[in-house]
């Protein structure tokens, strides 16, 4: 028999579950159901610990709201749900008198929330406050070179029409190109402060573009496979821009499959995405563009980094690739984030859509 609603509950957008002094299930609202994947008819009865793995820390929490009869609230749970992975959950246990027939009995609820998507607006948001940092740091340090590499590199074509030795002028040109190099490289640095020229466009010709540019550098080493969605709604952004952004993450995404030994392979993906938080804000449909490779994945040591100016994992990187990409979609109000699995790294990029973007 399918235990009676306490008063209310059931209208709850929170998932709760009821349990008695013993920690076994009264009842479990539908929010919970859904949270669970479980039916209130069938774990009624049951045990926390038949019903969850790793409940160590919700019993202690439910000790700690009980030995002092007040509510406790555990903001970092993680909570086994048999032959499922584990969920991230917020969980506050409350001390309460539910009516029971004719019976009154002392019992707990526990009120679980769902923060996997608060914590990645958080990391998001970390993401984005850090990347207008590394903007203005780079703007900062790019001022700073390009001046006294002017005066170097004039000093040097002084030098080389004044030089009587013919053998010693390959040492100024040295000089020069070496200024060059560096000039081009501030150049990129300060590329990002540019502010985008936005304009009506299809991100499936972005990535036919990226992919010709790609296949180019590396023909026989990368195969790139293309798992279009069709219906994919026209985007407003600077294309250059995205095209530069793209072909950062692609690149690297080429050099570490390509590095690999066996033949690399690429997937470019394009979904839509409803209902999404990007940048503080909520909009009814985002693009997702993702970039998977099977290359041997991001070093762990780098990867609370990898986004960060001049930090690289390959020898004679620059390190400036993701940080522009980065830098180029934030502009757009958009995120990148990625996943790594066995035999897989995925790059997700994340755009708004407005919604007269739908128009043809």
């Amino acid at each position: 028999m399918t235990p009676a609603a306490p008063s209310g509950l059931d209208l709850l957008a929170t998932a709760v579950v009821v349990v008695d002094a013993g920690l076994t299930v009264r009842y479990m609202n539908p929010s919970a159901e859904n949270l669970f994947e479980m039916s209130s008819k069938n774990v009624a009865g049951q045990r926390l610990k038949e019903l969850f793995t790793e409940t160590a820390v919700l019993e202690a929490a439910i000790e700690h709201a009980r030995t002092r009869n007040c509510s406790y609230t555990e903001h970092d749970l993680e909570l086994g749900v048999n032959g499922r992975s584990r969920l991230h959950l917020s969980c506050t246990v409350t001390p309460v008198d539910l009516p029971r027939g004719d019976s009154h009995g002392e019992e707990l609820l526990l009120e679980f929330r769902h923060i996997e998507q608060q914590l990645r607006i958080a990391r998001e948001e970390r993401m984005l406050d850090q990347s207008q940092a590394n903007r203005e740091l780079i703007r900062n340090l790019a001022h700073e070179i390009k001046n006294p590499l002017g005066g170097i590199r004039g000093a040097a074509q002084l030098l080389d029409r004044e030089l009587e030795r013919p053998n010693l002028h390959e040492y100024t040109q040295v000089i020069m190109k070496e200024a060059d190099r560096l000039q081009q490289l501030m150049d990129r640095l300060l590329t990002p402060h540019r502010l985008p020229q936005p304009a009506w466009l299809n991100m499936h010709e972005v990535l036919e573009r990226v992919r010709s540019l790609i296949l180019a550098e590396y023909p026989q080493d990368i195969a790139i496979r293309r798992d279009y969605d069709v219906s994919l709604p026209l985007l407003k952004g600077d294309r250059e821009q995205f095209i530069q952004a793209v072909l950062n993450i692609v690149r690297n995404a080429a050099q570490a499959a390509g590095g690999s030994g066996a033949r690399g392979e690429i997937r470019l993906r394009t979904r839509v995405v409803r209902q999404v938080t990007l940048a503080r804000r909520r909009y009814r449909h985002a693009i997702a563009v993702e970039i998977i490779d099977n290359g041997p994945g991001i070093p762990v040591n780098l990867q609370e980094r990898i986004f960060y100016p001049l930090v690289s994992g390959r020898d004679g990187g620059s390190g400036l690739g993701l940080t522009l990409a980065q830098n180029f979609i934030n502009q757009h109000h958009g995120v990148i984030s990625f996943e790594i699995s066995p035999g897989n790294t995925t790059f997700t990029i994340l755009l708004p859509v407005e919604e007269s973007g739908n128009r043809e």
